[in-house]
């Protein structure tokens, strides 16, 4: 065994010398540091009109089609085509009338000739009237002239509506406008002999379109004949439209109905599909909370933004999004006026994160 002098020797060896440099802390000993140096935003309350989705098609007004009401008579004229604008009683087309024009001169012809078998007749109904009562004439005879002058005023009346006839069907070989329209199709071609109602021409009345919107019977309630409409076309202009009428059914199949839109002056065309939101006038808009789009994140198929505590750390909040308004979107749960989150470049930020915060961008105000 060692003396033990020796083990306090040795153990003063060992012990630390204060003037030693000692080692640097470990990271695990040193204070977090922020991730990123983030701005923050406060939700906005805004006062939304609410607006109901719907799609359809563009259709006519009303369409009619137009065709002779005579047949057998040849077209001699075609006055209009595919996309003229006409008005009420224009001339569409002319029929060949030589044969109506020649029924109608026999028919006159006809009333001319009656006429003078009833002058005939009458002055021989007259001579009857005034010798009846002598006896000169018997009652035979008597009857007889009486009864061909009343054959003849008859066929006067029948030779005139052989005019009227005539006269009419003369008028019929100028097929005119019904009303004022846009033609929209046309099969009149000159030469060819159309049968009575054949179709000639198919017309847009007062050239009206209108906007057959398919809206869901959830929403349909909410809608009243004058409210506001607004489509989106294909080529992607813009229509203001107004709610003309609504349909008293909805389809059992889709569960959707039908409300009808007439629509502004515009380059639509009748079987265009468009897409719009119609805005019910009379309605309470209650305030709703929003955010700039910049400070939603859509992650693993669900919305989330993040809300900075006092500590500056950051914690990551679902919420149910809604409607969107220029930069804006209305955040529907999830989130508390007064709360703070991060504006912009969520993207690179994580549940838990420990972030620096600047003075935010003053934010515009939010459309109402």
């Amino acid at each position: 065994m060692l003396p033990a002098a020796a083990l306090a020797i040795l153990g003063a060896c060992s012990a630390p010398n204060a003037d030693t440099p000692q080692p640097p802390p470990t990271a695990a000993t040193s204070a977090a540091r922020p991730a990123l140096t983030v701005e923050v935003t406060s939700p906005q309350p805004v006062a939304w009109s609410r607006s109901i989705p719907a799609t359809g098609n563009v259709a006519a007004w009303q369409e009619t089609i137009v065709g002779s009401e005579i047949g057998g008579l040849r077209i001699a004229q075609v006055h209009a085509n595919v996309g003229d604008r006409v008005r009420k009683g224009q001339i569409l087309v002319t029929l060949d009338d030589a044969v109506v024009q020649a029924d109608l001169a026999q028919a006159r012809a006809q009333l001319q000739e009656a006429r003078a078998m009833h002058a005939e007749a009458r002055a021989n109904g007259d001579r009857a009237r005034r010798f009846q009562p002598t006896g000169m004439m018997s009652q035979q005879q008597v009857t007889q002239y009486l009864t061909a002058e009343q054959t003849a005023k008859s066929r006067i009346e029948l030779a005139a509506a052989r005019v009227q006839l005539a006269e009419l069907r003369v008028r019929q070989t100028r097929i005119l406008a019904p009303d004022d329209a846009l033609i929209s199709g046309r099969a009149a071609t000159m030469g060819t002999v159309p049968q009575a109602g054949q179709e000639l021409y198919r017309l847009i009345l007062q050239g009206r379109l209108e906007w057959r919107a398919e809206v869901a019977a959830d929403d349909i309630g909410q809608i009243r004949s004058g409210d506001a409409a607004k489509l989106k076309l294909a080529s992607g202009e813009t229509i203001d439209g107004r709610v003309r009428s609504i349909a008293p059914s909805i389809d059992p199949q889709t569960r959707n109905g039908i409300v009808y839109v007439d629509l502004a002056e515009s380059a639509a065309k009748s079987g265009m599909f468009a897409s719009g939101e119609i805005t019910p006038a009379a309605q309470d808009t209650p305030h709703v909370l929003s955010l700039p789009q910049s400070a939603v994140l859509l992650r693993d198929g669900f919305t989330y933004v993040f809300r900075v505590g006092p500590d500056k750390k950051l914690t990551q909040v679902r919420v149910a999004p809604g409607r969107r308004r220029g930069d804006r979107i209305e955040i529907v749960s999830g989130i508390a006026d007064g709360e703070h989150f991060v504006q912009s470049g969520v993207g690179f930020l994580n549940d838990g994160d420990l972030v620096e915060v600047t003075a935010a961008t003053p934010a515009a105000s939010p459309q109402q």
